[in-house]
């Protein structure tokens, strides 16, 4: 078993106001159905040990406890308020805590931003009367609190175990999911849970913050649909990754689902695919399916972290092994290969007819000796070529399936699993389709900490978060740019001009940024009239050209007939001339040409795409893809928080999903990698030195083979520039 390395200095405001010394319950009900009533429930059989105090002017006590007509008649002063009060009361009752020195409130009602602008004017009002007073709020149209470990119950759920798992979810009826899924577990626990409703003023950012520094956290999990900072949650996330685990469910993976989750939230969907590669690249574990949330964040709690994607399979049955084997390489991960004396260890134990190749099927060895599995699983541990271990079958239930008798050898099983996984730093996963039933044998490894799953696929996604956080982790000795690049004259002058003149870079101009930065763009000619072309004719000699119309207005060059390739001689040149501006006018009468460029042609190889842009909630993005139809039908892109590490150039690079394309196919040569990962990171500098890119462009890109003596061609080029606010 795992311990969290190191952790965070306690930075976060929120520590007493979510262990609070009192709290105040403001709208406190004697009526069952009212949230009023519910959350003194909580407090009173929670067995909250700091002061309550109900506020309601006509009750003179609530289930037994003294109640104040207000705020400013309690007696004490409650680190809390709790206020259950419909939402025109609010800002009203937040200037009153503030008055009466409460820090921090929980909003309950709805009927705020994400209602429309007369919501948004009420939040507003909450917001200013709040930064007034120092009150911290949590909420609006928030689903509540709870910290277990303080006995902090205001959602009044039963049957919550206390544990090692802190949640923070939009959806109040996620977490009322998780919190049934746990109770069915019946050896999941959870630390603290936050409902952060509309985000008025605490986000997601500090939650997480807040979770990173509670000891009694072991891994964050977050259901979220809308972030309202996102590059500060990202730069919190690498904090917090880098000391514990956190797992995040993005929703709003389709169109349907983003509009559904900003007509829920008032907040920004984005783009999903963005998000989670970003969240990714922070170190988080994302999960694509909602039941896949409290497996994982269960696993990694408890394991933290594999050096590695190496597993080695122990089954008792060739048919789930070939499952098991299937489900790992769909993941990502590798079957580890075993060393010999690992096999031969293994072929000591088992009988003749069992394989000791990986997956290991100890066909029918453990039948009458069912603690056999743990000593084959010590075995394949103590191989260096090992990252995790998984056992795959029915340990738990031999002595249901076969012979009452069999007990016994399964609990001393279960004993040397657990010795083993405390002598051991790889992770021990265990799959048992007796799960569902919890006998003995598994409740003992739940018990000492060892997680099992019922679904080899759940399984797998807990050793695929493994895995991919201890490479995260070992990634982090990479560091970000340390001599960044300078802003160049020419360079800032380019900006200068541009923006005088109110217009963005013109493809040349963007190209010779470029340039002026080491990296490689094709040799070209700005033509401004026809005279020029025979000079031009002369240096290139015969080699076939290209020639592109230069205008600010037109963007879509070829949709202009503003494009003509595979020019050769003079006189090919005059009449693709001739033909590009009076396509280009009669496109866009208005438009002013700047000229034409002519290029030689590019030689062919995989296309692929560059682009940047400063996103509202992110900040600079890179993106990464394979262009043309790949690009815009299949959408086959990676992107990255900038400024990247090579670390995060390489594996962009390796996310695309069509790696055969680069790889080469029908006997073509892979693509030269390390020449786009020197370009990505090229491009992240260049972006870094000039805060005035809004957004850049290169498509296509014309990605060649490693003994190609260029290594690309940058084919097309675009830069928008960033006004001056």
């Amino acid at each position: 078993m795992q311990s969290i390395e190191g952790h965070l200095p306690l930075l976060s405001p929120l520590h007493a106001v979510l262990a609070p010394t009192g709290i105040a319950v403001v709208g406190a009900s004697a009526d069952p159905t009212k949230r009023g009533y519910k959350a003194m429930l909580g407090l009173i059989k929670g067995g909250y040990r700091g002061d309550i105090y109900p506020v309601n002017p006509k009750a003179a006590s609530i289930l037994g406890v003294n109640a104040w007509p207000s705020i400013t008649d309690i007696p004490g002063t409650p680190a809390l308020a709790l206020i259950c009060t419909p939402a025109a009361t609010v800002p009203g009752l937040i200037a009153e805590c503030g008055r009466r020195g409460i820090k921090g409130a929980v909003v309950l009602a709805s009927g705020f931003a994400e209602t429309g602008e007369a919501g948004a004017a009420l939040e507003a009002q909450m917001m200013k009367n709040a930064r007034a007073h120092g009150v911290r709020i949590i909420g609006p149209n928030t689903s509540g609190v709870f910290n277990l470990h303080h006995h902090v119950n205001l959602l009044a759920l039963e049957n919550l175990k206390p544990g090692d798992i802190g949640i923070v979810s939009q959806s109040g009826n996620m977490l009322l999911s998780l919190a049934l899924e746990a109770q069915y577990n019946g050896q999941v626990g959870f630390s603290t849970y936050i409902g952060p409703g509309n985000q008025a003023d605490i986000g997601f950012n500090d939650y997480l913050r807040y979770l990173g520094e509670d000891e009694q956290t072991r891994v964050a999990t977050l259901y979220v649909e809308g972030f309202r900072d996102g590059r500060k949650f990202l730069d919190v996330a690498r904090e917090v990754t880098a000391m514990k685990p956190v797992v995040v469910y993005k929703s709003g993976s389709t169109e349907q689902g983003q509009k559904a989750a900003s007509s829920h939230t008032g907040a920004l969907a984005g783009s999903y695919q963005m998000t989670v590669d970003l969240l990714r690249q922070a170190g988080v574990s994302v999960v694509q399916y909602s039941d896949e949330i409290l497996p994982v964040a269960e696993g990694l709690g408890r394991l933290q972290k594999a050096a590695g994607k190496r597993v080695a399979v122990i089954a008792d049955g060739g048919g789930q092994a070939t499952i098991a084997a299937d489900r790992l390489a769909e993941a990502g991960l590798t079957l580890a290969t075993l060393a010999s004396d690992t096999q031969a260890k293994l072929d000591a134990l088992l009988l003749p007819q069992a394989s000791t190749l990986n997956p290991v099927d100890v066909a029918g060895s453990s039948d009458a000796n069912p603690s056999l599995l743990a000593q084959c699983m010590a075995v394949v541990a103590d191989d260096a070529n090992v990252d995790s271990v998984f056992l795959v079958g029915m340990f738990g239930g031999y002595s249901l399936r076969f012979a009452e008798s069999l007990l016994g050898d399964e609990m001393r099983g279960a004993e040397a699993m657990v010795e083993l996984a405390h002598a051991t730093r790889k992770p021990l996963v265990i799959y048992s389709l007796y799960a569902p039933i919890k006998p003995p044998p598994l409740r003992r490894l739940h018990e000492a900490g060892l997680p099992v799953y019922a679904s080899i696929e759940h399984a797998v996604r807990v050793l695929a978060a493994l895995g991919e956080r201890g490479e995260y982790l070992a990634n982090q000795a990479a560091q970000r740019t340390k001599t960044p690049m300078q802003p160049s004259v020419n360079g800032k002058a380019l900006f200068v001009n541009a923006k005088a003149e109110g217009r963005d870079l013109l493809e040349f101009e963007a190209k010779a940024l470029l340039a002026e930065h080491g990296i490689h763009v094709p040799d070209e000619r700005l033509v401004r009239n026809i005279d020029e072309l025979g000079a031009v004719a002369a240096e290139f000699a015969d080699r076939p050209l290209a020639m592109k119309v230069v205008s600010q207005a037109i963007l879509h060059k070829s949709d202009a007939g503003g494009v003509k390739l595979n020019l050769v001689g003079e006189a090919a040149l005059r009449e693709a001339y001739q033909s590009i501006v009076a396509s280009s006018h009669a496109y866009d009468p208005t438009a002013t040409l700047e000229g034409v460029l002519v290029t030689p042609m590019a030689e062919k190889g995989v296309e692929v795409i560059i682009g940047m842009l400063r996103d509202p909630m992110f900040g600079p993005v890179l993106m990464f893809g394979l262009g043309g139809v790949f690009v815009e039908v299949l959408e086959d892109v990676a992107f990255r928080s900038l400024p990247i590490t090579r670390a995060d150039a390489e594996s962009m690079v390796k996310q695309i999903k069509a790696q055969k394309v680069l790889e080469g196919v029908r006997g073509g040569q892979g693509v030269d990698r390390q020449a786009l990962v020197s370009l990505l990171m090229g491009i992240s500098q260049l972006v870094d030195a000039y805060p005035s890119i809004r957004e850049l462009d290169l498509n296509p890109v014309i990605a060649y083979p490693e003994n190609h003596s260029l290594g690309y061609a940058i084919v097309d080029a675009r830069i928008i520039v960033e006004r001056d606010q």
